[in-house]
C-alpha cells in the first residue's frame, strides 16, 4: 500500500512539473514575439537560450498527453460490452502497447526534468598547477595536462592551450587549456581539487617513494551578456613571450597580461604570436575567472554557516590519489578505486566521473 502511494505520488510530482515546463515553453514563444523583447538583445538571447532546453521536454509532453487521450479512448472501448470480441482483444493489445510507451515516456521525462547545472553545457577552462613535490609535482602536473587532453579528445572536445610555464623536463608550473565542445563543463567539472600522486621519482636514486601534489581548478567559460567588464578597471601589459626556463622565443611584444584593478585577478596569454588573439583569449579566461571568484566567495559563505553539515567546503581538499607502484586510482570523494591507472592517465576517466556525477546528482523533487 505504502509504494501504491509512493508512486503515485512520484507520477503526481512529475506530471505537476512536466506540466509547468511545458505551460513556460509556451510563454517563452509568446514572449519572443513581443515587440518590446524584441528591442532587447540581450533578453531575446537569454529567453532564446532557455527555450532551446525546454523544447524537447515540452515536445514530449505534448506527445505525452496525446498518448493519454489514446489510452482513454482505448479504455472506455475495452468497458462497452457492445464492443465485438475481437475488436475488444486487439484493444486489449493496443493498451498494452500504449501503456509501455507511456512508462518510457515517463522516463524520459525523469531524466529530462532532472535538475541540472546550466553551465554544464559551456566551454571550461582548467587549470593545472604543481603544488607540493618540486620538479617531481611539475612533472606530475604534464601527467595530469595530457590525460586532460586524452578525455577531451575521446569526448570530441576540442583543446586549446591558453596559458604555459613548462619547467624544461616535460613538466609543467602551470598551464591552462580551453576546453571546448556541447558539454565540456559538465564533463570536468568534478575534477577540481588536489590530485595526489605517489611514486619513485626518475631522479630518486634509493628508490624511495614521494608524495608530489597538483592543484587542479575547473571554470566554466562565462558569455559577455554574463558579467560586464568596464575597459577602465583593466590594467593591459604587453611583453615578449617566453619558454622553458623564461628565455625570451620572439622578438615582439605579442605576450599579454590583463589586470582586473578592482577584484586583482591576472590573466597572462602568450600563446598566440598575435598580440590579438592573445588578448581575446586572455579576455575570456578573466571573465571566467571574475565570476568563479565571486561564486568561490558566495560558496565559501555557504560552507562557513553549514560547516556541521557539510565539512569545511574547502575546495583545495584531497579528491584522488594515483598511486604508482600498486597500479591504484582512489576517488577519495566516493570511495571508488580502480587498478588500471595507466589507462586512466590515457584519458579513460569514464568510469571515475560518471561515478561521481551519479554520486553527486540530485533526484527529482529533492532538496540541493
Amino acid at each position: 500500500m505504502a509504494d501504491t502511494h509512493a508512486a503515485e505520488t512520484r507520477e503526481a510530482t512529475l506530471l505537476s512539473k512536466w506540466a509547468a515546463t511545458a505551460h513556460r515553453y509556451e510563454e517563452l514563444n509568446k514572449q519572443l514575439m513581443d515587440p518590446s523583447v524584441l528591442s532587447q538583445p540581450s533578453l531575446i538571447h537569454k529567453l532564446n537560450k532557455e527555450r532551446t532546453e525546454l523544447g524537447e521536454i515540452a515536445q514530449l509532453y505534448s506527445e505525452y498527453q496525446d498518448l493519454l487521450k489514446q489510452l482513454a479512448e482505448t479504455d472506455q472501448m475495452l468497458k462497452d460490452p457492445r464492443v465485438e470480441v475481437e475488436l475488444q482483444r486487439l484493444a486489449a493489445e493496443e493498451a498494452r502497447r500504449l501503456q509501455e510507451r507511456r512508462l518510457e515516456m515517463e522516463e524520459r521525462a525523469l531524466d529530462l526534468l532532472a535538475p541540472k547545472d546550466p553551465r554544464d553545457e559551456k566551454n571550461t577552462f582548467v587549470e593545472i598547477r604543481a603544488g607540493t613535490g618540486g620538479d617531481e609535482a611539475a612533472l606530475f602536473a604534464g601527467d595530469l595536462f595530457r590525460m586532460y587532453v586524452k578525455y577531451a579528445e575521446k569526448k570530441r572536445l576540442r583543446v586549446e592551450v591558453v596559458e604555459a610555464s613548462e619547467t624544461g623536463i616535460g613538466g609543467y608550473k602551470e598551464v591552462v587549456m580551453l576546453v571546448e565542445g556541447k558539454g565540456a563543463y559538465g564533463q570536468f567539472r568534478h575534477e577540481s581539487g588536489v590530485h595526489r600522486v605517489q611514486r619513485v621519482p626518475a631522479t630518486e636514486a634509493s628508490g624511495r617513494i614521494h608524495t608530489s601534489t597538483v592543484t587542479v581548478a575547473v571554470m566554466p567559460e562565462v558569455d559577455e551578456v554574463d558579467v560586464q567588464i568596464d575597459p577602465k578597471d583593466l590594467r593591459i601589459d604587453t611583453f615578449c613571450s617566453s619558454g622553458a626556463g623564461g628565455q625570451s622565443v620572439n622578438t615582439t611584444y605579442s605576450a599579454v597580461r590583463i589586470t582586473h584593478i578592482p577584484t586583482g585577478v591576472v590573466v597572462t596569454c602568450q600563446d598566440e604570436r598575435s598580440q590579438l588573439k592573445n588578448r581575446a583569449k586572455a579576455m575570456r579566461t578573466l571573465r571566467a575567472r571574475i565570476v568563479e571568484a565571486e561564486r568561490a566567495k558566495q560558496e565559501a559563505e555557504i560552507a562557513q554557516s553549514r560547516k556541521s553539515q557539510v565539512g569545511t567546503g574547502d575546495r583545495s581538499e584531497k579528491i584522488r590519489t594515483y598511486n604508482f607502484p600498486q597500479n591504484r586510482v582512489t576517488d577519495h570523494r566516493i570511495g571508488l578505486t580502480l587498478h588500471r591507472l595507466e589507462q586512466v592517465l590515457n584519458g579513460d576517466l569514464d568510469e571515475i566521473v560518471d561515478a561521481v556525477r551519479a554520486a553527486r546528482a540530485t533526484p527529482l523533487g529533492s532538496e540541493t
